[in-house]
């Protein structure tokens, strides 16, 4: 079974973007990654993004866009990371499950660890950035 996530590549006005570290209980504990969650069955996609960011940060979600979608395989788990670009919020993030948040320029997210299916991610931003005006 995959697991579908909405992903948020959160981005501040200085162009910095939004990183968390997973707590070590859980899959991947202790990397870091973008913020979101499981897409419940009756949600959609901007929902579940929405609904987690609030629930993770006390972010509102004001507007999104696709940005990539990535499926990997780890050895216990398959995961569907849907992920959207969010510049339009409202609110000052806080790690609300006690989780360390960090504001990172982007030329400087390979200097932190990231679950596998993060690189992809890692990379579309960097991309993503460098394609802005």
């Amino acid at each position: 079974m995959t697991i579908h996530v909405a992903v948020g590549v959160i981005v501040n006005r200085e162009n910095e973007i939004l990183i968390a570290r997973r707590p070590e209980h859980l899959h991947q504990g202790g990397l870091w990654e973008f913020p979101g969650g499981k897409v419940e069955s009756n949600e959609t996609l901007p929902q579940a993004l929405k609904r987690e960011l609030w629930e993770e940060l006390g972010l509102v979600m004001e507007g999104c866009r696709p940005l990539i979608e990535v499926h990997h395989n780890y050895a216990d788990k398959s995961v569907f990371l849907d992920v959207w670009w969010v510049e339009e919020f409202s609110g000052i993030p806080t790690g609300r499950e006690g989780q360390p948040i960090q504001w990172v320029a982007v030329d400087k997210l390979t200097e932190y660890t990231f679950p596998e299916a993060n690189q992809q991610i890692v990379q579309a931003v960097q991309y993503q950035m460098e394609q802005m005006p």
